[in-house]
Formats: structure tokens, sequence, C-alpha cells
């Protein structure tokens, strides 16, 4: 078993609902293992130290315990995925500056970002996976497996949005 930490963010079923009253029902549901921020009204957002087999046994555990304490809950966000090259320096233990550095030097093989403007974002784990591979830095393995689960889960959400698209039956679970 290896500890995963995570944040999964929910829609509420009714967003006139006060999240604060799923607190307890949470907690009952087996989410015992999560600190619950509810602190914009019809969204509520749990921060995970889950212990698993994987990080997808973890995260899709913690969706079926929120579904069972909230039925009705719509998956918004997985986390850690989205991030700046700020995000990526602080948890990599470089400044921003030397991330921005390794990115400029590298301009050929660092990732490309997923959203390229004012202020870019990357998947995490395709900048941890870089790190890795081609600056040979040493990576926590359990944040590399989250980060890629999490960009699965946040891609398959978006892609279940389009017309037609069919996901594998294990991402499907996780949005039914």
């Amino acid at each position: 078993m290896t500890d995963y930490e995570f944040t999964l963010k929910f829609r509420l079923p009714d967003s006139n609902v006060d999240p604060e009253q799923f607190v307890d029902a949470l907690s009952v549901a087996g989410c015992d293992d999560a600190l619950v921020g509810i602190g914009q009204r019809g969204r509520i957002a749990l921060d995970f130290g889950r212990s698993a087999k994987s990080a997808y046994a973890a995260i899709s555990s913690a969706v079926r315990d929120v579904r069972r304490a909230i039925p009705g809950a719509t998956l918004v966000e997985a986390s850690p995925d989205f991030v700046g090259l700020t995000d990526v320096a602080e948890i990599a233990g470089f400044s921003r500056q030397n991330m921005r550095k390794l990115m400029v030097t590298h301009i050929q093989t660092f990732p490309a970002a997923v959203h390229d403007g004012k202020t870019a974002l990357w998947h995490l784990a395709t900048v941890l996976a870089w790190l890795a591979e081609k600056q040979g830095r040493q990576i926590d393995q359990a944040l590399l497996d989250v980060a890629r689960t999490t960009m699965t889960v946040n891609i398959a959400k978006e892609a279940r949005q389009l017309t037609g698209t069919v996901l594998p039956k294990n991402l499907e679970q996780l949005f039914a």
C-alpha cells in the first residue's frame, strides 16, 4: 500500500444547499481521510491522503465514497494536474527562475503547455516525467502516479462531454 495525496472537486446536485450538511455523511461514507472544503456554495472540495495499491485505486474509491455520501455530485476536477511554472518549480524544489531557465534551455524537449498565454499551464505529469527522463531528477513516484491519474481523469471528463465519445469502462465508472 502506498499513500497518495490528491484533491477532488465536485459540483453539488443542488447549488442552493449548504455544503456543510454533507460533512458528516462524507465521513460515514469513508472520506474520513480527507479535509473537506466548503467555501463555495454549490461546490465541495476534498483533500485526500489515501492509502491504496495504486493511484487509480485511491482516486476511484474516493470518487465512489463521495458519490455514496452525496448522490448526484458531479466531479469537476481532480488534482494535482494543471500547473503553472511556479507550481512546478515549487513541487520540484527549484526556484521559478531555474525552472524557467530549464524550460527555455530545453525548448525542443520541454513538454508543450496545455494553455500557452499570459499564464501558461501544463499537465504536472508531463513535466514531472520530463524532469525524470530528460534531466535525471528524482521524482516522488507516488506524486507522479497521482499526477498521471488525475490528468487521465480530467481528460476523460472532458472527452465524455463530446458527443459520441466512448470511454474505457474503468474511466466511465467515475462519471456514472
